[in-house]
């Protein structure tokens, strides 16, 4: 492994719960800032495969919710998180950049928010 790899895999595993989900958030929102621009290029692979590489992501925090913990905030994510996958779906399959920015303007919203809670 090379010194940056190991280093990403430390910062990874010694973050807290609350940094990791700001990783993944600032994750999905780089796959779907660059499928904004894959869009522009017509270059239709790539668009897609950086909206699934998004859709992985929220899936994984969609996973990951404690509902019994999480009461009625953790039941408000899933909605919104299966939201998110749904329309990143149709915006994939119409080529709908403004869908795109949608999701990414409610993975910043709810990002802001981690972050005031995280710093």
């Amino acid at each position: 492994m090379k010194g940056l790899d190991v280093y990403q895999q430390t910062a990874v595993t010694t973050q807290n719960k609350g940094q990791l989900i700001v990783m993944l958030y600032d994750g999905a929102i780089k796959f779907l800032k660059q499928a904004i621009v894959d869009l522009g290029e017509k270059d239709y692979e790539a668009k897609g495969r950086n909206i699934a590489k998004a859709q992985d992501i929220i899936v994984e925090l969609n996973t990951v919710l404690d509902m019994n913990a999480g009461g009625e905030v953790a039941q408000n994510l899933r909605g919104l998180y299966n939201f998110m996958n749904r329309h990143l779906s149709q915006a994939n399959i119409k080529c709908d950049a403004r869908m795109i920015q949608e999701v990414i303007s409610l993975l910043e919203e709810l990002n802001q928010s981690w972050r005031a809670i995280t710093h």
